[in-house]
């Protein structure tokens, strides 16, 4: 079994689509008049204003409260660059965290909508890897 896909919920595409592309890596597929946001295998499917889908949680996801992590490719200290490069202030970390591959090191920071996200990096040492530079560099992880 593997996850497919999570929704998120986002208030403004015009600012969600580009943080998630720029910041998160995805890549933004446009099908049916929705946004979808690939990360490696899986899927974010935002529920922005004007979406209607067909089933929803009991409480649905609403903007700014998700909680995700995504797996940096190379040292944390890559990802803390990338995020300043970005714009994006670190909230908190780098820090020790257990993740799904377990012990990482991970930094938490907010996407527009103020949910909280995470990169969690596996690789040891703070040396420069090239880290994520443009969405071709998507293929960065799992959620």
């Amino acid at each position: 079994m593997k996850l497919d896909h999570v929704v998120i919920a986002v208030s403004d595409r015009s600012r969600s689509d580009p943080f998630y592309r720029d910041v998160v890596g995805a890549e933004v597929v446009e099908r049916d008049g929705r946004a979808f946001y690939r990360v490696g295998e899986q899927q974010l499917n935002p529920h922005a204003p004007g979406v209607t889908p067909a089933a929803v949680a009991r409480i649905p996801v609403a903007p700014g409260n998700s909680d995700l992590c995504f797996e940096w490719p190379g040292p944390i200290a890559d990802a803390v660059a990338h995020l300043e490069r970005s714009g994006v202030p670190v909230e908190l970390g780098p820090m020790e965290r257990n993740g799904a591959r377990g012990r990482g090191t991970s930094v938490y920071f907010r996407d527009p909508d103020g949910s909280l996200l995470e990169f969690i990096s596996y690789a040891g040492g703070s040396g420069s890897s090239g880290g994520l530079t443009n969405r071709r560099d998507a293929e960065h992880g799992t959620l």
